[in-house]
């Protein structure tokens, strides 16, 4: 397990050039302390592995010193594989990932090969939702352009809901959440994340952007997402529904039938469902019309009537 371990921080360090040991503890989930004792271990057997002090400061390997990679096991091909090209999204970008993919193919040895062949003909991702909605990804190429040569970009955005706006922005990292890309920049007014379907247009800058040396694209984002999640001002609304409606909110939203819930006379079970805001709730209820009643909350029962009244109005 050790030599496993060993091996796969000399390919991290041959793969970036440089990493700390938080880095390190982190893709293998290891101590920071199991680090420094594994970089001794590779130091001792002659590896010429060193440490860099400072702010930049990490482990890094003598620059003209490589290993072997070694061959590739059956489950690492598998998973491999399973990031087909088509993930990316961009046209352009997947085809370039197809050809990098035909290559490393095409350097396998020939069993490898023939169980790589047939495992792409045994999966395929459609990135295209079931309504034909996409996200727009025409900007990506240039972005990503930007993020790897630390190049101020400067983008026309259209933020949810407002108007289009232009902003010169120091790109950090892409980061894709599902068939969303997203990007993370420092700006004037600190850390953005911009979804690059919203970008309209961009441009890269003849400038160099500015990089936090501490930045880890990684932590920030996990640290954004919490943060995100814990700022949503959910709904919890517990629903009676017909037995039908019942099974099929459950496939819509988040929907959890309570521990004590039993079908009534009529056959109509209580449900529990998060909504995101209360916006959401009102739409799905009156779309439902008398296939639901609103238990709780009382606020969200006063809005479906005032609603329904307002409708009435209008019709009779």
């Amino acid at each position: 397990m050790r030599a496993d371990r060993l091996l796969s921080e000399l390919l991290l360090l041959q793969a970036h050039g440089r990493l700390t040991g938080k880095q390190i503890a982190t893709k293998l989930g290891v101590s920071e302390r199991t680090v420094h004792r594994d970089m001794d271990a590779l130091s001792a057997a002659r590896v010429p592995v060193f440490a860099l002090r400072g702010s930049r400061g990490g482990w890094q390997l003598d620059e003209d010193w490589r290993t072997e990679v070694p061959a590739l096991e059956e489950a690492e091909l598998r998973a491999l594989l399973m990031a087909q090209p088509r993930v990316i999204g961009d046209s352009r970008l997947a085809s370039a990932a197809e050809r990098a993919l035909d290559k490393l193919m095409a350097a396998l040895p020939g069993s490898l090969r023939e169980q790589a062949v047939s495992m792409r003909q045994r999966l395929f991702v459609d990135t295209a939702g079931w309504r034909g909605n996409a996200e727009d990804l025409s900007v990506l190429p240039t972005v990503q352009e930007a993020v790897a040569h630390d190049r101020k970009l400067e983008i026309c955005y259209r933020p949810a809901g407002r108007e289009s706006g232009r902003r010169v922005v120091d790109p950090l990292g892409l980061v894709a959440k599902g068939s969303a890309w997203y990007l993370v920049a420092n700006t004037p007014r600190g850390f953005r994340t911009y979804r690059v379907s919203r970008i309209e247009n961009a441009t890269v800058l003849d400038k160099a952007s500015k990089r936090p040396a501490d930045f880890d694209l990684a932590d920030h984002w996990r640290s954004h997402t919490k943060q995100f999640k814990e700022g949503w001002s959910r709904l919890s609304a517990t629903l009676r529904l017909e037995p039908r409606v019942a099974q099929w909110v459950r496939t819509w939203v988040t929907a959890v039938v309570t521990r004590d819930a039993e079908y009534d006379p009529d056959q109509w079970v209580t449900v529990k469902v998060q909504f995101d805001h209360e916006d959401e709730a009102c739409f799905m209820v009156l779309g439902l019309g008398s296939r639901v009643e609103v238990i709780e909350p009382s606020t969200l029962r006063d809005r479906i009537r005032a609603e329904v009244a307002k409708v009435a109005s209008r019709i009779l």
